[in-house]
């Protein structure tokens, strides 16, 4: 968990833009060398990002401490020299650990998943694996790019700017909606008390900050009972809760 002061608790998931201990790290399925399994772990992260919440999630389950570097999206300091240095595709999150800086949030939850593998989060079944690959990719792939910062810029660029903020909701809520049309379908034929099953996999990490986005943009949780009854499942968890968006160091809300 990131080291930090105490946190604060996380609020109601309406806005439109809306303990900490150092944990050991749980052995890997290959040992690490002394050097890498001491070196310092860092998450640059933003603090709405769900890209970057979905790792501070895996972190936490994991028991993994590490230091947070906040990166103002807002601001353009993704964009930054400084950050281009650390990822050259200046998004986030970017994390370094055991002597290596990886990219891309997916990624990144698998190398953890893989080097450290308690708890699992991706089932020993072949079936129950692909299945979980599927949400991942409805939320990772069809509906979280459509609706994030750079693409809500570039579809209301040519507006008025008295017409951007009605415009960039209506178009993150319709994209989100399509999505869960789809998802909450497959989490009909998947879900337990998780979305695949009655242990947490990585589509629950996924899942979580999908939903904290559709309440943003208003969309009516009421039409996706499954999703809606996970996510609270969820959000009762401390690791979910650690990693809320309001309990960030670089949060504004």
């Amino acid at each position: 968990m990131p080291k930090q002061g105490d946190a604060r608790s996380p609020r109601k998931q309406d806005q439109v833009d809306l303990p900490s201990k150092k944990a050991k790290v749980e052995s890997p399925k290959k040992a690490l060398s002394p050097r890498k399994a001491h070196a310092k772990t860092t998450l640059h992260s933003y603090w709405r990002s769900s890209c970057s919440w979905r790792v501070r999630i895996a972190l936490n389950l994991k028991n993994i401490s590490y230091d947070c570097v906040p990166v103002n999206l807002l601001k353009g300091e993704q964009v930054s020299s400084e950050f281009g240095a650390v990822n050259p595709n200046k998004r986030v999150p970017s994390l370094e650990i055991d002597g290596h800086v990886l990219n891309q949030s997916g990624a990144i939850i698998e190398y953890l998943d893989e080097t450290r593998p308690e708890p699992a989060l991706l089932p020993s079944d072949p079936v129950a694996r692909a299945q979980v690959r599927n949400l991942v990719g409805i939320i990772g792939c069809d509906i979280q790019p459509v609706q994030n910062l750079a693409v809500l810029k570039r579809a209301t660029v040519k507006l008025p700017e008295s017409d951007q903020a009605a415009e960039k909701l209506a178009w993150g809520r319709e994209w989100i909606e399509r999505g869960f049309d789809v998802l909450e379908e497959e989490l009909k034929k998947t879900a337990g008390t998780y979305a695949v099953g009655d242990s947490i996999t990585i589509a629950d990490l996924y899942l979580e900050p999908q939903v904290y986005n559709a309440i943003r943009f208003k969309v009516n949780m009421d039409k996706f009972p499954t999703i809606a009854r996970i996510q609270a499942t969820l959000s009762a968890l401390p690791a979910f809760q650690a990693s809320h968006p309001s309990a960030q160091p670089d949060a504004t809300e």
